[in-house]
């Protein structure tokens, strides 16, 4: 990975994290006026009916003796104690205790209304009593204080809130991108090495055609040349074939139609695809496979693939001479898949890689290193299990397990090439 490409990463996170908290600010701030408002229509709509049970009390005759109005004491939900003027028929307006002076502009309310008066804020109403009229009111510094403490809790919660929106955003940000990322990393490892695979044989058909064509040669000459550029041309192809497996592979949607395939039955046909294979590296090939049981479910064009791979290296590797055993076996549930070869074996160091695409386990050339990359694909597909070891001939011995499946096989895959 470059130098830049993490500084990206983080300022491209930090843009995102930004824009998430920006917009979770917006909502926030709408919720927290929101809040304050319903408050505040909440300790004013109790005020308004404190009010009103009050104005109920009201006598509707003249009070005794000439008097005025008493309110009751104050109490829950608010302390103050109300406010109350009498206006009588004249116009005179009595107010109780210290209670100032009500403005002449709201002698005749009856709805309940927020005013000021003498500087401080209060909600006031009035009914008729008798001929006179009574207006109640209580002051809003309740409402004030409750105002106050809720903004205050939101000024303090809202920056504590968008901190953590914001640490979280660049944090979620960076883990969603690695994989990203490192998926970018392996694609353009992939190229690189792809376009390294197809220099060698490319550079060695562009060789022979120019010293062709630099001048005439002798017969012997020409064939030679000929058998390199097809072995090299052979060479390209298995490579692009593996390519294009392996790009359909990971473009698929879903996998193809899984069906139950008798995996004995499919060792035995592959076995019999690579005598021909075997007999000219003088390699003997065995197959090991009875008994009831031996059906696994998973598409039989991978399985076929699968086999391939896995006989196709254990003939690579083998010397002349050497034996190929291929067994199948069910054992607690699972059904069981076992190349063994005569090789020089498999390394404990590299194991772990083996299945890493275009790595070579050994020095050996003639492959990409995409075959075992290929069957480890379709192993996770189908829910295998890799077992790598040594066999009893002291080479590589490749063991890959599934769940049995518990019904009836169909016909395994024809035969084919690779």
């Amino acid at each position: 990975m470059s130098a830049g490409r993490p500084q990206e990463l983080r300022r491209a996170s930090i843009r995102v994290a930004l824009a998430a908290t920006g917009l979770v600010a917006v909502a926030y701030l709408l919720v927290a006026l929101a809040v304050v408002a319903i408050v505040t229509q909440d300790l004013t709509s109790q005020i308004d009916q404190r009010l009103a049970e009050s104005l109920s009390h009201v006598p509707g005759q003249q009070f005794p003796g000439g008097g005025q109005f008493e309110p009751p004491p104050g109490g829950r939900p608010f302390g103050p104690v109300l406010l109350s003027w009498t206006v009588k028929a004249d116009r005179t307006v009595i107010a109780s205790g210290t209670t100032p002076a009500l403005p002449a502009a709201y002698t005749a309310v009856t709805a309940p209304q927020t005013v000021t008066i003498d500087g401080t804020e209060m909600r006031i109403a009035g009914a008729a009593a008798g001929a006179d009229h009574v207006v109640l009111g209580q002051t809003l510094d309740a409402v004030s204080q409750a105002q106050s403490t809720v903004v205050l809790a939101e000024l303090v919660i809202g920056p504590l809130l968008l901190l953590i929106v914001f640490l979280g955003a660049v944090a979620i940000g960076r883990r969603v991108a690695a994989p990203i990322e490192r998926a970018r990393q392996r694609q353009l490892a992939f190229t690189a090495d792809a376009s390294h695979e197809l220099r060698t044989p490319l550079a060695v058909i562009e060789a022979h055609t120019s010293l062709a064509l630099a001048q005439d040669r002798a017969g012997p000459w020409y064939r030679t040349a000929f058998e390199r550029v097809d072995g090299e041309s052979k060479r390209m192809r298995g490579l692009l074939d593996d390519l294009l497996w392996l790009a359909r592979f990971d473009a698929a949607q879903a996998p193809p139609s899984v069906e139950p395939v008798d995996l004995g039955v499919l060792a035995a046909q592959t076995v019999d695809r690579f005598a021909a294979v075997a007999e000219t590296r003088g390699l003997r090939l065995h197959v090991a496979a009875g008994g009831n049981g031996l059906v696994v479910g998973a598409p039989p064009e991978w399985l076929d693939h699968l086999l391939g791979v896995l006989l196709d290296n254990a003939c690579k590797y083998s010397p002349e001479g050497g034996t190929v055993t291929v067994g199948v076996a069910a054992l607690g549930g699972r059904v069981s898949l076992v190349v063994d070869d005569a090789g020089q074996g498999i390394p404990e160091a590299e194991r772990e890689r083996i299945f890493d695409r275009f790595h070579r386990a050994t020095g050996a050339q003639g492959g990409a290193g995409l075959g075992l990359a290929i069957a480890d694909a379709i192993v996770r597909a189908t829910g295998g299990r890799w077992q790598v070891g040594s066999s009893p001939a002291g080479g590589a011995r490749m063991a890959v397990s599934w769940s049995q499946a518990s019904v009836a096989p169909r016909q395994a895959p024809t035969a084919r090439g690779r």
